[in-house]
Parts: C-alpha cells; sequence; structure tokens
C-alpha cells in the first residue's frame, strides 16, 4: 500500500505547485529589476541601468539557468520554433566580468522574441543604448504585451515589446511587434 502512496503524494504535490503559479514576483537583482509571471512564464516588465558598455568579457559556454524558488520558462520553450531566448537585459550591456555577465543568462530575464526581431532591429537598439551609455548614464525600461497565444510547453508568447532608453535630457520610446521586421532601421519604431 505504501508503495502507492509515494507516487500520488508527489503527484499531488505537483498538482498543487501547478496550481499555485503567482501573476507577478518582483525579483531585484544585482543588475536588474523584474516583474516576473509565473503564470505566463515571462516577465512583464523589467528595468536595468547599463553597466558596462564597453566591456570584453567572453559569454562562451554560458546557456540560461531556471530559478529555484520562481517557476520560469525553461529550454523546452524554446526548441522547433521561430523564438530565440531573447535577453531582455542584454549580455553585452554588463559584462563587466564573469559573475556579472552570467547573471544576464536567468530565464528572469528571458522573453520568447521572434529571433528576426532578436538578432536584427532589436540587436542594433542595444548596441544605441550602449553608444549612449559611454557618455551617459543610461536606463532602460521594457515591458511585455501579451495575447491569448500560448506555446504547447505552457509559456504564454508575447505580442510585442515596448522599450523606452533614457538619459540626462533624452528620452526615446519605441515599440516592436514580436514578428520578423519590416524595417532593419530602429528609428522606424520609435513612438511617443
Amino acid at each position: 500500500m505504501y508503495k502507492y502512496l509515494l507516487p500520488i503524494i508527489l503527484l499531488l504535490s505537483s498538482y498543487l505547485s501547478f496550481s499555485q503559479k503567482r501573476d507577478s514576483v518582483l525579483v531585484q537583482s544585482n543588475i536588474f529589476t523584474v516583474m516576473y509571471s509565473e503564470k505566463y512564464e515571462q516577465p512583464l516588465w523589467i528595468k536595468y541601468e547599463v553597466k558596462c558598455p564597453s566591456g570584453n568579457i567572453s559569454r562562451s559556454g554560458m546557456d540560461f539557468y531556471v530559478n529555484d524558488s520562481i517557476h520560469t520558462s525553461d529550454n523546452f520553450d524554446y526548441v522547433n520554433n521561430i523564438y530565440d531566448k531573447g535577453h531582455l537585459a542584454p549580455a553585452a550591456d554588463f559584462n563587466c566580468d564573469k559573475k556579472t555577465l552570467y547573471e544576464t543568462f536567468s530565464f528572469l530575464n528571458c522573453a520568447l522574441q521572434n529571433q528576426y526581431l532578436n538578432r536584427g532591429v532589436w540587436r542594433l537598439l542595444e548596441i544605441r543604448e550602449r553608444e549612449l551609455a559611454k557618455t551617459q548614464k543610461i536606463y532602460v525600461y521594457i515591458k511585455l504585451d501579451f495575447g491569448d497565444e500560448v506555446l504547447k510547453s505552457g509559456a504564454k508568447i508575447p505580442t510585442g515589446f515596448y522599450k523606452e532608453i533614457k538619459g540626462e535630457k533624452f528620452y526615446e520610446r519605441y515599440y516592436f511587434k514580436n514578428e520578423k521586421p519590416t524595417y532593419s532601421d530602429f528609428y522606424r519604431y520609435k513612438i511617443n
């Protein structure tokens, strides 16, 4: 009888932890602040200050990791689809040292981002924020939009990304749909 009881208890605890996912959890790391949705398995928003615009630490061997106390997306959400593990706080903004760089690889800082957006115009805008950070403090805020689309694995797919870049006497705001971009010039995505 006891041999049947353990699997039932494990199944029940797994079900209860699954059903107890939180709408939002505020997390302050050493490099970013994120509001994360365990239900969506995606960040709702993230903010950070660009710390190392000229760093050159290698990210070789680093991969995204899950957080023990927060239910996040994981590697399975990014298999056989068009979505990259999109850093929201870019690794290149925090490559001061190995420890700081590694912190950007948390799934708390990762979004399901269309591969063409992530590797194209989004990447170019990240380069711009680092260029700006060479002469002034740059603060970035990213808010994710969501519709109803969910992967079979359970993660909710963002429909778009708002990105605000602030500096001394400087402010720009952009919106990108989470799809293959029409334009390679990020200024085409600037909004008021």
